[in-house]
């Protein structure tokens, strides 16, 4: 009997990259933000090696860094088997300590720190199959994938068998739309045209570029002002055209009806969506966002800044979003993602990722290609955000092609950062740190 592998350490590392200079990321609520992930690296007893991340804009990311540290005992020692053949007991496990789920429980700080870890595990699976984690879940039998989940607190919602169900129903056609999928890719919208800092000429040309490599849905940040806001849509249509999709997010920035006042007035120019409108905490709020903006032909999308499972299932059941938006990080990696996935397939409603960031893009295209060829079957109102920004530092880049990501070929999940950049981009000691310190363009800390 094969000896089985077993994590023998766990490294953290804090990467950060100085995006506030050129405004990449710029929002109504971030003006400046450096976008940023600590990072974790699982070491094996074999050759392999887990990598996982999730996301910051900055400060505050050593924070997130010692909170990882702090569960090392609930990780180092372990045998991937062990972990994996009963994970949603294990993903239970990890956030549930006695102790450090009081400052949670199941979000901010702690949940960061259990998404880097979960996701360096998934990426450690995934490599171990030689497989894509898209293509990992997409093969993996529909009561194994569904064991990965923990249903505490969203049985209500979605059973167990409900999700099996959902899963075996589509198991008939999946090879039909995995072919599909791999010859065209999954559609995707930017928001790398429409950060709120960037001049006029700056979107003009960015949207400019983006048709011409086939680009045809579109974001803008909205917010500080509105009728900057009406401008910029205006310039945006003039040069997109009113047959391209064009959403705009607030990023959090006002009150339940400042929302709706707002987005009526921006309604000519005929928004897909508005993204998080309001508090993300604010599940009533966003349904009578949903309710006032719905004879517009406008719809809610959020859950960038969601915290849990628990609240998606809120949302979902009060109607108060029309576009279900994953984040990667932000939950507790792929297990409580899987869970999200399969709650927005029960209530009919489409799965549009968050991306953007550091490894976002990356991260995010696996969930897309699964919730297309294993649970929705539908590309019906759904696409992925991209982001061209900081790709060129992945050791396994996204790709995107005419508009739509091309499906991930590299084993793994994240796969990894590029040896040199976690040299380089470690904070506060990398190389291009101090150099940025040496020039006066950051203060050292």
């Amino acid at each position: 009997m094969a000896k089985p592998t077993k994590i023998t350490a766990m490294e953290v590392k804090d990467i950060r990259f100085p995006t506030s200079l050129e405004k990449d990321g710029s929002d109504a609520m971030h003006s400046a933000p450096d976008y940023s992930c600590p990072y974790v690296i699982l070491e094996t007893d074999s050759t392999l090696q887990g990598h996982g991340s999730t996301f910051t804009v900055g400060k505050g990311s050593e924070i997130v860094c010692y909170a990882i540290n702090t569960m090392k005992k609930m990780v180092v020692g372990r045998n991937l088997s062990d972990i994996f053949n009963n994970f949603g007991a294990y993903w239970r496990e990890i956030t549930n300590d006695d102790q450090t789920r009081w400052i949670g429980p199941e979000k901010g700080v702690t949940h960061l720190a259990t998404a880097a870890i979960i996701n360096a595990l998934w990426d450690l699976w995934a490599k171990m199959e030689g497989k894509p984690l898209w293509k990992l879940l997409v093969d993996m039998d529909a009561e194994q994938l569904v064991n990965t989940i923990d249903f505490k607190y969203m049985s209500d919602a979605l059973t167990k068998d409900e999700a099996i169900a959902i899963l075996k129903k589509m198991d008939a056609t999946k090879a039909k739309r995995e072919s599909e999928i791999l010859k065209t890719g999954y559609p995707s919208y930017t928001t790398s045209c429409g950060w709120l800092g960037y001049s006029d000429e700056k979107i003009t040309k960015l949207a400019t570029e983006a048709m011409a490599q086939g680009t045809s849905r579109f974001k803008m940040k909205v917010g500080k002002d509105l009728q900057d806001d009406i401008r910029r849509a205006r310039i945006f249509r003039q040069v997109i055209g009113f047959d391209r999709v064009w959403c705009v997010d607030a990023n959090q920035k006002w009150d339940v009806q400042e929302s709706i006042d707002w987005m009526t007035a921006l309604a000519p120019y005929k928004p897909l969506w508005i993204e998080e409108p309001t508090s993300p905490d604010d599940v009533l709020g966003h349904a009578a966002i949903a309710k006032a903006l719905n004879p517009l032909g406008i719809g809610v999308a959020t859950g960038e800044m969601c915290q849990n499972r628990v609240m998606f299932k809120q949302f979902l059941q009060a109607n108060a979003l029309q576009f279900c938006q994953i984040d990667a990080c932000r939950v507790g990696g792929v297990n409580e993602v899987l869970a999200i996935i399969l709650m927005a397939a029960k209530f009919n409603v489409p799965v549009c990722p968050h991306a953007g960031g550091v490894g976002l893009c990356e991260l995010v295209q696996h969930y897309s290609m699964f919730d297309y060829i294993r649970v929705s079957g539908s590309l019906e109102n759904r696409m992925t955000e991209f982001a061209d920004h900081l790709h060129e530092h992945m050791l396994a880049p996204v790709a995107v092609k005419n508009g739509n990501y091309v499906p991930a070929k590299a084993p793994g999940f994240l796969v990894g950062i590029q040896p040199q950049t976690l040299k380089d981009y470690e904070y506060p000691n990398g190389a291009a740190w101090q150099k940025l310190f040496d020039q006066g363009l950051f203060e050292r800390e």
